[in-house]
């Protein structure tokens, strides 16, 4: 309704009391209860607004700063990491119980791995993202070829961290479980490798709950400056475990619980 039809509402009921003519202090009472009116709805939409103020910046405090920065537009300093998926090529790596091969798993955790911290505003570099190898057809040796070329791209991109996903091997068919290395004397090397080896010890699936280990002979914790960690993720020679690691459920989970180790470590 129009005001100007409020207000003839308002003065033909007056005016029925009043000989159809409103009295001058019955137009200022209507006059007043307007002004009260319309502060009051002022003040309501006021203490809304401040409110709503309110609200907007309590949710940016909790939210982690990249996200915060993300929705207002606003530039961020990302977190790098690279992605290393071990083998390639004409290397398989591993041959696991019914013929998995340690390569193809690699790959699909790593791209999996590389999703969910790339939606967690981390920028990401990946090794290889297919089945190959850094390596060229004139290299007499493709796998010390294909090694360098990997601390090579890694020192280019100089993350904030490396993780190498491989898998592992035993004489004995019984040992099973993920297990997560890094370079012996590494500081930083050894808080990533125990958050990854948490993560993967809490899953209910690991049924062996195993410590992250030091290493001084693995080539890429050699070669390269910056941490790094080299993440086992199961024992192909388990027959169980390695088809557990052949389903894309559990090669889901595995990438999940790496992401929120790596996360873990770079909100310290």
């Amino acid at each position: 309704m129009r005001r100007s039809e409020k207000n003839n509402r308002i003065t033909s009921r007056e005016g029925r009391a009043h000989g159809g003519v409103l009295p001058l202090s019955a137009r200022l009472r209507s006059v007043e209860k307007w002004l009260t009116d319309q502060q009051e709805k002022k003040g309501r939409w006021l203490e809304y607004l401040m409110t709503v103020i309110m609200l907007f910046i309590v949710a940016a405090l909790t939210i982690p700063s990249t996200s915060v920065s993300a929705k207002l537009g606003l530039p961020m300093n990302r977190d790098v990491v690279v992605l290393d998926a071990g083998h390639g090529g004409v290397d398989p790596g591993k041959v696991g119980a019914g013929n998995v091969l340690e390569k193809d798993i690699n790959l699909i955790i790593v791209l999996k791995l590389k999703e969910y911290l790339q939606a967690n505003g981390v920028t990401v570099y990946l090794t290889r993202d297919g089945d190959e190898g850094l390596y060229t057809d004139s290299d007499s040796n493709k796998k010390a070829a294909d090694m360098r070329a990997r601390c090579a791209f890694i020192e280019e991109k100089r993350p904030d961290l490396v993780l190498s996903i491989h898998q592992n091997s035993y004489s004995d068919a019984s040992v099973c479980g993920p297990q997560v290395f890094y370079y012996k004397g590494s500081e930083k090397g050894q808080q990533l490798a125990k958050c990854l080896q948490d993560r993967l010890n809490a899953m209910p699936e690991c049924k062996k709950a195993r410590a992250i280990k030091a290493n001084t002979d693995y080539y890429l914790l050699l070669n390269v400056s910056c941490p790094i960690v080299i993440a086992e993720t199961g024992f192909l020679s388990n027959p169980a475990e390695a088809q557990m690691l052949g389903t894309e459920v559990y090669q889901d989970r595995l990438a999940w619980e790496l992401c929120l180790g790596v996360l873990e470590y770079l909100n310290r």
